[in-house]
Order: C-alpha cells, then sequence, then structure tokens
C-alpha cells in the first residue's frame, strides 16, 4: 500500500508540470523551394527521389517553425535551449549546434515533462538517468541543466564553453559537471554506459525491492545519433540488452541523416529499426520530431508501457533546425553558425533577445523542478525509512552500494600464502579471491566475455544475471569485449559501492581498449581480469600472446597496471583494486601454475614495488634484479645463484609501477637506491620504459617481437627469458 501511495505521489507532481504546458497546436506543412546555389555541395549527390522527399520534408519543419505564435512556453523553452546552444558555441568559435537544435523538443520534454530529478542533489540515488551518448551535441545537455536549476551549470559556465577550467567541457564529463551521469565523446560508449546503467537498476531493484516498498525505480535514457549506430560497441551492447530484457532502459534515435562527411547515404543504409527489433528491442518512430511534441510524448508513454524489453525510440529530426541555409547539412553539425547565420536563425525563429538571454517566462516554468525534485528526494527518502525498519539486513547492504563505504574488516577475507602453499596459476588465484569478496562486498558483480572457464571468473553462489533471474551476479556477456567493457562503466556509475570486474585474454584488451580508456577519463573503478598474459600461454600463439600490453596501459593515465607474482600478490592487487575507487584496476594473470614466493607480500603490493629478498647492507647491493609476475620467480632464483658466488643481491617485485611512483622519494631511493647502477629487469613483455628503472647501465630482458607457438617453456627458452640471461647480464652490468 505505501509503494502505490508513493508512486501516486510522484506522478502527481509530474503531472502538475505536465499541466501547465498549452496545448500543441498544428502548423500545415509549406511547400519548399531551395535555390540551387543554397543547396549544400554533399546534398547535391543525392539524387534518389526518396533521398530528395525527405531532405524536402524535414527542410520544411524548419520553415514551419516561422508560422509559430512565439507565445507557449513551450515554444518559447525549446528556442531557449537552442540559442543557449548556438549562442555557446559561436562565443566559442567552436562545437556542435546542430543536435541541439534539432533535438530541443526532444530534450525540453524530457527534462520538464517526464524524467524524476532533484537538481539540487545530483546525485540523489533513485533518480532517472540521461546519457547523452551523441556526446558532441553536449551544448543540449548543458542548456537543460541549467534551465533545470542546476547549480553546475550557471549562465557563465554557458559563456565559458569549451574554455579552460569550464564546468561545461566539449563533450559531457560527469568528473567535472554535476548533473552529468558518464563521460561521453567516443561514438557509442554513451548507449554502451546506459546498458550498463540500466543493468544496475534492474539488479539492484530485484534483490531489494519488496511487495510493499519498491525503493529502487527508475528509467535509464539516452540520446545517441547516427554516428552511435554505425559504431559497433552499440550493437554489441544493445544485442545485450535486447537479451537481458532491460525495459526501463529507453533510447532516443536522432535520426537526422547527417555525419561529419554528409548525408548518411554515403555509408549507412540499413534499417535500424528492423536491426532492433531482431536485437528484442520495442521499436517506436516519431516521424515529426521537429514540431510532433504530442508524438514525442505519446511515444515515450508507449515505452514505458513496455515492461519486458528495451525501446528504441526512432525522432526524425532536422539537424540544425531553425537556420535557413545551414539545416539539414554537414556545415551545421560540428562548427559555428557564423554571425551572419546566427542572425538568420534568430529572425527565422522569432528571437529577438540577446546572446543567453532566458525569457522569465521560460525561467518561471523550469523554476517548479526545484520543489518538485526536493519534493521526490524527500517522498523517496521517507519510502527508504520505512524500508530500513521493516529490512534491516537488506538495507545494510543497500546501504554500501549507495554510499560506496566498504564493510569493516572486509580485507580479512581475502586469502594468504606461504611458500608451502602448492603453486597454481595467478587465474586461479584470482578465482579464490573473487569468491571470497563476494561473501563480504555486497557490490561485487561481473564476468567475462565468454571464457570464464579459462579466466576462472566464476562466482560459485550465484547463478547467471538473466532477464528472467536479475538478482544473480554472474554477467554472461558472450564474445563483446567491447561493449562489455563500456557496459562495466555505467555499472560503476551507477552507484558507488558497485563494483564490477570483466574479464578476457589480456591480448583482447585490444578490443576494448577505448572502454577502458574511459574508465580511467571518467574515474569508474573497474576492476578488469585479464588473464594469459604473456608468451606463458603457450600454443595458441602470437595471436594471443600479449607483447605490448604492459607498456601501453603502464601509459595510460589513472590506471592501475598490476601483475601479480603469486598467490599473496594476487590478494594484494584485489585488495588495491577495491580501495581504488575512481581508478580501475587491470590484473594481469597467468595461464601456467607459479609458486608461492618467499617475502612476497598483500601489503608489499600497494607500495607497488617492493624487496623481497636481500643480503645486502647499508642498502648498497651490488645489484638489483626486478621481476613481475611469472618473471619474479626467474629473478628470485638467478638472486640465489648470484649469491652463491659471493655477491650481495637484492630481488624486487615490481607489481605496479603506477603504485610504486606514488610513493615518496625516500622509499623509493631506499628500493633503488641511486648509487647502485647495476640493475637488471625481466619481463615477459615489451621492454620499452624499463630504462626508468634500470637506468642507463642497467639492462632490461625482454620481448620486443611477437611470440610464437610452442610449449611455453620452449618459448621463454628460445626468447631469453631465463635465469641464464639473468646471469649472463649480471656479468655486463656489474
Amino acid at each position: 500500500m505505501a509503494a502505490s501511495t508513493s508512486i501516486t505521489a510522484s506522478q502527481g507532481l509530474l503531472l502538475r508540470s505536465m499541466k501547465t504546458h498549452l496545448p500543441q497546436t498544428h502548423i500545415p506543412t509549406l511547400p519548399l523551394f531551395i535555390p540551387s546555389s543554397q543547396t549544400p555541395k554533399t546534398l547535391k549527390n543525392f539524387t534518389s527521389r526518396a533521398s530528395s522527399r525527405r531532405r524536402v520534408t524535414v527542410m520544411s519543419a524548419a520553415v514551419e517553425a516561422i508560422e509559430k505564435t512565439g507565445t507557449d512556453v513551450v515554444e518559447e523553452s525549446i528556442n531557449t535551449i537552442r540559442f543557449l546552444a548556438i549562442d555557446a558555441v559561436e562565443k566559442a568559435n567552436s562545437g556542435h549546434p546542430g543536435l541541439p537544435m534539432g533535438c530541443a523538443p526532444l530534450g525540453h520534454i524530457l527534462y520538464d515533462e517526464v524524467m524524476r530529478y532533484n537538481p539540487k542533489n545530483p546525485y540523489w540515488f533513485n533518480r532517472d538517468r540521461f546519457v547523452l551518448s551523441a556526446g558532441h551535441g553536449c551544448m543540449l545537455q548543458y542548456a537543460l541543466l541549467h534551465l533545470a536549476g542546476y547549480d553546475s551549470v550557471q549562465v557563465e559556465d554557458l559563456k565559458s564553453f569549451r574554455q579552460w577550467g569550464s564546468r561545461t567541457p566539449g563533450h559531457p564529463e560527469n568528473f567535472e559537471t554535476p548533473g552529468v551521469e558518464v563521460t561521453t565523446g567516443p561514438l557509442g560508449q554513451g548507449i554502451a554506459n546506459a546498458v550498463g546503467l540500466a543493468l544496475a537498476e534492474a539488479h539492484l531493484a530485484a534483490r531489494f525491492n519488496k511487495p510493499d516498498l519498491e525503493i529502487i525505480d527508475h528509467y535509464t535514457f539516452v540520446l545517441l545519433g547516427d554516428g552511435c549506430q554505425m559504431e559497433g560497441i552499440s550493437n554489441e551492447a544493445c544485442s545485450l540488452a535486447g537479451h537481458w530484457g532491460l525495459g526501463k532502459l529507453i533510447a532516443f534515435y536522432d535520426d537526422n541523416h547527417i555525419s561529419i562527411d554528409g548525408d548518411t547515404e554515403i555509408a549507412f543504409t540499413e534499417n535500424v529499426d528492423k536491426r532492433f527489433e531482431a536485437l528484442g528491442w520495442h521499436v517506436i518512430w516519431v516521424k515529426n520530431g521537429n514540431t510532433g511534441y504530442d508524438e514525442i510524448r505519446a511515444a515515450i508513454k508507449e515505452a514505458k508501457a513496455v515492461k519486458d524489453k528495451p525501446t528504441l525510440i526512432k525522432v526524425t529530426t532536422t539537424i540544425g533546425f531553425g537556420s535557413p541555409n545551414k539545416a539539414n547539412s554537414y556545415s551545421v553539425h560540428g562548427s559555428a553558425l557564423g554571425a551572419k547565420e546566427v542572425e538568420a536563425t534568430r529572425k527565422n525563429l522569432g528571437w529577438p533577445h540577446e546572446p543567453f538571454h532566458v525569457p522569465e517566462a521560460v525561467k518561471k516554468h523550469w523554476s517548479h523542478h526545484t520543489a518538485e525534485g526536493a519534493a521526490l528526494e524527500a517522498e523517496w527518502n521517507a519510502k527508504f525509512a520505512e524500508y530500513e525498519k521493516k529490512y534491516k539486513e537488506e538495507v545494510e547492504e543497500l546501504k554500501y552500494i549507495i554510499s560506496g563505504k566498504l564493510p569493516a574488516g572486509w580485507e580479512k577475507a581475502l586469502p594468504t600464502y606461504t611458500p608451502e602453499s602448492p603453486a597454481d596459476a595467478t587465474r586461479n588465484l584470482s578465482q579464490t579471491n573473487l569468491n571470497a569478496l563476494v561473501k563480504v562486498l555486497p557490490g561485487l558483480l561481473g564476468g567475462s566475455a565468454d571464457l570464464a572457464s579459462s579466466n576462472m571468473t566464476l562466482l560459485k553462489a550465484y547463478g547467471n544475471f538473466q532477464k528472467a533471474t536479475p538478482a544473480e551476479r554472474n554477467l554472461r556477456f558472450g564474445v563483446r569485449e567491447h561493449g562489455m567493457g563500456a557496459i562495466c562503466n555505467g555499472i560503476a556509475h551507477h552507484s558507488p559501492g558497485l563494483i564490477p570486474y570483466c574479464a578476457t585474454f589480456f591480448v583482447f584488451t585490444d578490443y576494448m581498449r577505448a572502454a577502458i580508456r574511459i574508465s580511467a577519463l571518467s574515474e569508474a573503478g573497474v576492476i578488469y581480469v585479464m588473464t594469459h598474459d604473456s608468451i606463458g600461454l603457450g600454443e595458441d600463439g602470437p595471436t594471443h600472446q600479449p607483447i605490448e600490453h604492459l607498456a601501453s596501459f603502464r601509459a595510460m593515465p589513472n590506471v592501475l597496471m598490476l601483475r601479480p607474482a603469486d598467490g599473496n600478490e594476487t590478494a594484494g592487487s584485489y585488495r588495491v583494486a577495491v580501495l581504488n575507487r575512481k581508478t580501475p584496476s587491470i590484473l594481469a594473470l597467468s595461464r601456467q601454475k607459479l609458486p608461492n614466493l618467499p617475502g612476497t607480500s598483500i601489503e608489499g603490493v600497494e607500495k607497488g614495488g617492493y624487496i623481497i629478498s636481500d643480503n645486502s647492507s647499508g642498502n648498497k647491493p651490488d645489484i638489483i634484479l626486478t621481476g613481475t609476475g611469472s618473471e619474479l620467480e626467474i629473478a628470485a632464483k638467478a638472486g640465489d645463484e648470484l649469491r652463491k658466488s659471493g655477491k650481495t643481491v637484492r630481488v624486487v617485485s615490481l607489481v605496479s609501477w603506477e603504485l610504486f611512483e606514488k610513493q615518496s622519494d625516500e622509499y623509493k631511493e631506499s628500493v633503488f637506491p641511486a648509487a647502485v647502477t647495476a640493475r637488471i629487469s625481466i619481463e615477459a613483455g615489451s621492454t620499452f620504459g624499463w630504462q626508468k628503472f634500470v637506468g642507463t647501465k642497467g639492462k632490461s630482458i625482454g620481448i620486443d617481437r611477437f611470440g610464437a607457438s610452442a610449449p611455453a617453456g620452449k618459448i621463454y627458452k628460445e626468447y631469453g627469458i631465463t635465469e641464464e640471461a639473468i646471469l649472463e647480464a649480471a656479468k655486463v652490468v656489474s
């Protein structure tokens, strides 16, 4: 009963919002004549009847706006959105005005009539989420956040669009602008993030909602364009969304037929509707996204009525709507209109105001969101308080997920090892850690790109997240590495306490590098479990053997690249990954068995690099041997041999360069004293970057060519990744 009452109250708030709009009047289509001298060159290349008919239809909509009286607050609000975007791009002389001009009606309806949010608390847990996958059109979102009353986007922020230190960067960045959920820009990432956000909502709702108290109930809305549709990642993610039946995911496809190179007929002619139907989506077509406001409203209502599958609403719009000479052309896609065209557009749309002006009627109208947003959150807080009284066990877990706070003593679940513990592959040790951590971390969930039995990522106490079982915590991504990474970014950004992990072979990070980079940029603490980390995987050969991958991720900002050598270091790597919620971690794990070495520790990993054995005194060893992962064992054995010949030898595990670089100069000197120049590193990967640790007089043993197909031991010997190679190098550097 309480749940139904609260829903009614929420609907009442939204209804009061919608009642303030005047009825939408129909405007007849006007004939349109386009002088050939004004026709964009790209459009001249397309003479098919269908193409010409489509262009005339959508171009006429831009002229229709001239006939509007301008008295309707909806019209005035929509034009306010358009001109805030136009003015910001013009002032910056940089940006993409076309999408905001074309999608302003959709944006207005979403933010003013449909979405539930509190502009004074952008992080209210049960808010609806909006993702602008077509991130180049970010002035649409900034204008909407400004009108809705978000403190993060004041008029001065709009005026500093794309400038140094601005809260309105050139593409949406969640870490810069409260109200922006995820970082978008690389096309297709946003729709995949939205799938992750919707997955998180479905999962948490299944776990925590009760028949009498539904405390998790929100939608994920996403706007994507033709470019997003062309990128393969969108198909990967949308295929999963359809398979999972994410009914609270509603995607708006800005069907404007224009990309940077011109009309999409040059490269993109597939039937998107049929493709999404085949992917298991409900599909709706809004044929007039320019002035068909009631069509948009009806489509959203229909989408919300579909509970068992996501919905794609194709909204046919005119890019650059209202611009007399640039609408429906590539020239309005990625550059400012120019002063003359801005003036012409103002006249065309009947907008006499100075730049960045928001009419009083529009301000007054949008001001209701502050009070209504506060009321929505207060209503939810009351419901949560009731839930807290009734469901004490569940609420404790949910609080960890909402707050991001880790349960006290969670680290005690991490396994520890001694040199007497049996040798094992670090991928197997990783699975032991995951299954230990899932018992104490309520927000841990994840899976593999069709390699769970090889990556060893299965959570044994749980089933598979599926359409019928969304409360489960094993995610089956199929062979979709890129989509997998971006979906996990969305999960991580849904709630601070959700800790997603995903897995594949380390070499296949090549398929998902863009998603990992967005993890790093957007501060999404995804845990990337990457197995088969070197030539040690053996017979599968060079296509599967990573060489340059360690170096490439060490070069990527805000990434923790961890390569543990044994059980304790694997546990230590998981401890670091869980603690670093705003930095993604990549764990490079072995296929082959490795011994548990003396001197390794969970605590040592936190330092990034530390001494595992040393027979010197006064911080003056004769030689320093450094290794990572499976080669640390080789360094340790070589150290033992050198000591037999009377050398003082220090062996260092450099499990994470990034963590080591964060240590004090004093600590780094205690590990790598400047006075000791005899240094050797060994790692079954590229030697790129190792000079920083071995110096100009040291030597790096590694692999700077592709691998080979053979048993692992044979490859190691042929490539010189051996104890003997270290002993020979020691003669040179000593």
